[in-house]
């Protein structure tokens, strides 16, 4: 008996370090994923929202400059959690709401089955303007995080020179 309880006992302690390994890898740095040369300003609609840990997505039809044609954008910000306490819900994001996202485009730049981008900030039709990463991740600072200290170090393109 006391040998079962011990193979049950090490089997636990292994699959709960399993769920920690993925956890964790689940969650990445922003310079794993995504370019800190490459910003981008996205101007579309809302498709959809994916209110998920550990980050929430927002798809958008981003318009191409010149065109009628749009393009599909998928868009990593911070945890549910994060938005909603900087001012996001999901009434605030419904489908055909207009935004426009500042942000960084993915190193891959594959834009199948659609284009990815870590967001920075979000404006909302009514100019609001909201920042939508999470602290600590690596992400350039560039003065949209109200938690941030110290110099800027990054320009990206603002929204109102659209």
């Amino acid at each position: 008996m006391k040998l079962n309880n011990k193979l049950y006992a090490l089997a636990g302690v292994a699959a709960g370090a399993l769920a920690i390994v993925g956890a964790a890898s689940a969650h990445h740095a922003f310079s794993a994923e995504f370019d800190a040369d490459a910003p981008v300003l996205l101007r579309g609609e809302v498709t959809k929202v994916e209110w998920v840990n550990p980050h929430t997505w927002i798809h958008l039809a981003a318009e191409e400059e010149g065109s009628e044609e749009t393009t599909a954008w998928m868009v990593e910000g911070g945890t549910p959690n994060t938005l909603l306490r900087a001012g996001l819900n999901k009434r605030s994001l419904t489908p055909g709401t207009p935004i426009i996202v500042r942000g960084y485009q993915s190193k891959d730049r594959l834009c199948a089955p659609a284009c990815k981008a870590n967001g920075r900030d979000i404006t909302l039709s009514n100019g609001e303007k909201i920042f939508m990463g999470s602290s600590g991740t690596g992400a350039p600072r560039d003065g949209t995080d109200p938690r941030e200290r110290g110099p800027v170090t990054t320009e990206l393109p603002d929204s109102e020179d659209m």
